[in-house]
């Protein structure tokens, strides 16, 4: 403190020219000053500790997952396919989709499992049942659903116990919108920001991504005469894919990026073409008695839906990467929440 500071009578005063005001008194200040002033220091650079992401990317095998998403999703509508094929009188479409659903969970459990390392992992999900986490739940499911989808198909090859495989059919069908479902409730359940933010589209995409490999299937393999259910349901399973997932990328903002670049674009892309060129064709099937065109869309159909479940795969993966697309959604919502 220098001499200037202080009266001769030994006490110190305050400085204007040397000392800031503070609390109530600064507020005051700064508001008589006017709202144009510049803040001194610059926005944030999007760079992390020591380089590191701000996010741990997802360290799962993208064959195993993403299968496990395709395959899960095949299995859950081809059960309701199956069921509304035994309640039209179509047995040859409801053998394929039985088939279809008991292969479809089983390659998709293997790949789960084959991702956890051993079995016993997905065994010790099953020891408490939590309804606030979609993993618990959905390992639930699949221990109800499973059964069910390989009874059907057990009596289907068998040829007998038809009250037994009905009872069965009927179950998965219940369970399969879920099973079909619920792995997206799952991503988005995550950190991941092109998976979180996409959380109220991304069950319908889903959804519609396995309608469609369901009907792609029972095209291939069903005689025409009896696919009439696969055709409509090939119909609005890519108008509910493709339509869900661009009302998705709209709303996601920044987070969307992701699935405009590299391979995940390349994906999803493909995914596009394949799955609106394969229920064209299926839609054309119908009026001619070559079964070409038929397996034709039904190959366009399972390849359109696995390229969807991939792209979005990735494009999680990328956005877990780039510290940009966690930071950017925090302080917008931050603003928003402050006014």
């Amino acid at each position: 403190m220098s001499e200037s500071d202080v009266t001769r009578d030994g006490v110190r005063h305050a400085r204007p020219d040397r000392e800031a005001p503070t609390g109530v008194h600064a507020g005051r200040r700064r508001r008589r000053r006017g709202r144009g002033e510049q803040p001194m220091v610059p926005e944030a650079e999007f760079s992390s500790y020591y380089g590191k992401p701000v996010l741990n990317k997802p360290t799962w095998e993208p064959l195993d997952i993403a299968g496990y998403l395709y395959l899960g999703g095949l299995a859950g509508a081809s059960s309701l396919l199956a069921a509304g094929a035994g309640a039209t009188g179509r047995p040859a479409l409801g053998r394929v989709a039985r088939l279809g659903a008991a292969g479809g969970i089983t390659l998709s459990l293997a790949a789960l499992v084959h991702d956890l390392g051993r079995p016993a992992r997905f065994l010790n999900m099953l020891r408490v049942f939590k309804p606030t986490s979609p993993m618990s739940v959905g390992s639930w499911i699949l221990s109800g659903y499973a059964p069910l989808a390989l009874a059907a198909a057990a009596t289907e090859v068998a040829g007998r116990y038809r009250l037994v495989g009905s009872a069965a059919t009927a179950g998965a069908a219940v369970l399969g919108p879920a099973v079909a479902t619920y792995t997206a409730v799952l991503l988005s359940d995550t950190a991941v920001p092109s998976w979180h933010e996409g959380y109220r589209q991304l069950p319908f995409v889903f959804a519609g991504s396995a309608a469609s490999s369901a009907a792609g299937l029972a095209l291939a393999a069903a005689p025409p005469a009896q696919a009439g259910p696969a055709r409509r349901m090939a119909a609005l399973g890519a108008v509910l894919e493709l339509g869900a997932f661009q009302v998705m990328k709209q709303r996601m903002g920044l987070t969307a990026e992701p699935f405009e670049q590299g391979k995940p674009h390349r994906l999803l892309r493909a995914a596009e073409v394949l799955t609106a060129g394969g229920a064209a064709l299926a839609l054309l099937s119908a009026r001619v008695r070559d079964r070409r065109p038929a397996i034709a869309a039904g190959a366009a159909l399972l390849g359109g839906s696995a390229a969807l479940r991939f792209g979005v795969f990735h494009a999680g993966v990328a956005s877990a990467e780039d510290p940009r697309y966690t930071v950017v959604p925090q302080r917008e919502r931050l603003r928003a929440a402050n006014g």
